[in-house]
């Protein structure tokens, strides 16, 4: 039995029609990329740092299994934004090589690029993936709401303290890439987590199609192996990890005569005529 097609199908010279080749070589050249940043995450905390368009970089399992939650903006324009809704319908519930982040409206365009990925996780038994788009953050809010506990280090509290330097707020967190998170829908519709299979030293890689502002918080979950909400919960803290972020400036060749891609140039309006408009 044949599947549907997908809804935002798409052909040859699309923004989804990528050239591979590039992208492959970037993540191949390794000898040739030059180190910009490094970092290291603490446990339940997070951070925000800047990566200049047509750099790479990597988020780094560096003592092994633990989720990332990871936010993105236009370094110039915060209003544009990663949009994880958008970036599901075009690419999938999970992201891996050669998958994009896309930006919100009206915007829409792709913020960084997928080069690689070490973990080759695919699908499995259950029809879960990794690096989850299904979900979010965590938060306060909702952990107050099922277990009735105040708790300021997940991954909603980390990412708005990451950005408070950077003149952000709680308004501008916003759905995540769940990085090196393996999750699906049960039958019934419902989210499950499985725990993470990111070994020691592995990696998710991309390229930055703009200048970007990003943060990560290292989820308090730890690797998602013990339940965080209701009667059979547990607790996690043994179980979380660092994390680090690399940054890297590739040889100047190989980003020879790349653009950043413009913003969509519908015209705007949404057909709503300007008062002027009308009377004239």
């Amino acid at each position: 039995m044949s599947e549907p097609p997908p809804l935002y199908d798409h052909g040859p010279g699309t923004p989804l029609d990528i050239d591979r080749d590039f992208y492959r070589r970037l993540a191949e050249d390794l000898d040739g990329r030059t180190p910009v940043e490094r970092f290291v995450i603490p446990i339940r905390s997070g951070r925000a740092w800047t990566v200049p368009a047509a750099h790479l970089c990597r988020i780094v399992a560096v003592d092994g299994p633990q989720v990332g939650d990871f936010n993105v903006w236009n370094r110039h324009n915060p209003r544009e934004r990663f949009w994880a809704s958008r970036t599901r319908q075009l690419h999938g519930t999970h992201v891996t090589v050669f998958d994009r982040l896309w930006s919100c409206l009206p915007y829409l365009r792709p913020m960084l690029t997928f080069t690689a990925d070490t973990v080759h996780y695919g699908v499995d038994e259950d029809g879960a993936g990794c690096h989850d788009l299904l979900g979010t953050r965590c938060d306060p809010y909702v952990r107050k709401m099922l277990n009735g506990e105040e708790f300021d280090v997940s991954c909603h509290s980390n990412l708005i303290r990451a950005v408070a330097p950077y003149r952000l707020t709680e308004f501008d967190v916003h759905d995540v890439l769940n990085v090196f998170m393996v999750t699906g829908l049960r039958r019934d519709g419902r989210y499950f987590a499985k725990a993470c299979p990111a070994k020691k030293g592995d990696y998710l890689e991309f390229f930055a199609e703009m200048d970007l502002l990003c943060a990560l918080s290292t989820c308090p979950g730890g690797d998602i192996s013990v339940p965080l909400m209701g009667p059979h919960r547990g607790d996690p803290l043994p179980t979380c990890k660092p994390l680090a972020v690399e940054v890297y400036r590739p040889a100047p060749q190989l980003v020879a005569g790349w653009k950043e891609r413009p913003p969509v140039d519908y015209r705007g309006g949404h057909g709503l005529r300007s008062p002027e408009a009308a009377r004239g």
